[in-house]
């Protein structure tokens, strides 16, 4: 696969000038992505609120006492507090916490807990099905057909299930790899994964702290993709590029 050479750059995205400190990106090195996934590539509250409400259906038809108690006002907070204080070794399985979350519910309602698999099937099947951002799909067709691209996520989200499976060389995420960005071994790992050093990497998130400055102290260039407009707060580390949409990215790569 084939590495794009450097030539001047799309005016919509934030590079190094002689008035801008910031880094800006050295093209050349670049020869593999990788790739964040929730609220990248898709808005990730629409998704998860989508899916709760589908498991709370199946709960009212096939646990109707824990769905009376998952509607009383602060238990699914309580819920959650608890499971993060009693189960940190779960705190970067996303599936496994939903999954033990339910499970807990069912025996505070006198439910049958084994009823946590299937009900956790429900909610998984229906998380996989996301609404891509509107440059999403374009993004991932360039930039595919020129990098390998490999997944970076914290979340529970499966590149085959979601239908993306095609566009990516490999997927790691924290649930399978056991530690999650910002750790610098989960980059490094998505690095060989690649196939190339940390350093000929160029990763790609919305996060500011999870995404961008954990692959900067892992070595990568970064561009922070941020939708939102909002500050950058994490000097005297600074992204190589940051774009409002993943196009402005691929014009800049061009």
């Amino acid at each position: 696969m084939s590495t794009p050479t450097p030539h001047p750059l799309a005016e919509d995205a934030v590079l190094r000038s002689d008035a801008d400190p910031r880094p800006g990106l050295d093209l050349s090195r670049i020869q593999a992505i990788t790739l964040d996934l929730d609220d990248t590539l898709w808005p990730i509250w629409p998704t998860i609120e989508r899916a709760e409400r589908k498991l709370a259906d199946w709960l009212q038809v096939n646990a109707p006492a824990t769905a009376a108690l998952c509607a009383e006002p602060g238990t699914l907070r309580e819920l959650r507090n608890h499971m993060h204080l009693t189960r940190p070794d779960l705190a970067h399985d996303m599936s496994a916490l939903r999954r033990e979350s339910i499970r807990l519910v069912l025996q505070r309602a006198g439910d049958d807990p084994a009823l946590a698999e299937p009900a956790f099937e429900v909610f998984f099947a229906e998380r996989q099905r996301v609404e891509l951002f509107e440059d999403a799909l374009p993004a991932l067709e360039w930039l595919s057909s020129r990098f390998p691209i490999v997944a970076v996520s914290n979340g529970n989200a499966d590149v085959q299930r979601v239908g993306l499976g095609g566009f990516f060389k490999d997927a790691l995420s924290a649930y399978v790899f056991g530690v999650g960005k910002p750790d610098a071994r989960i980059f490094h790992a998505a690095a060989q994964a690649a196939g190339v050093a940390p350093a000929q990497v160029l990763h790609v998130g919305d996060d500011a702290h999870l995404d961008a400055v954990g692959a900067l102290q892992a070595g990568m260039q970064v561009a922070w993709l941020n939708r939102a407009g909002h500050p950058w707060e994490h000097a005297p580390l600074t992204p190589h590029i940051t774009v409002t949409d993943l196009m402005s990215l691929c014009r800049a790569l061009g």
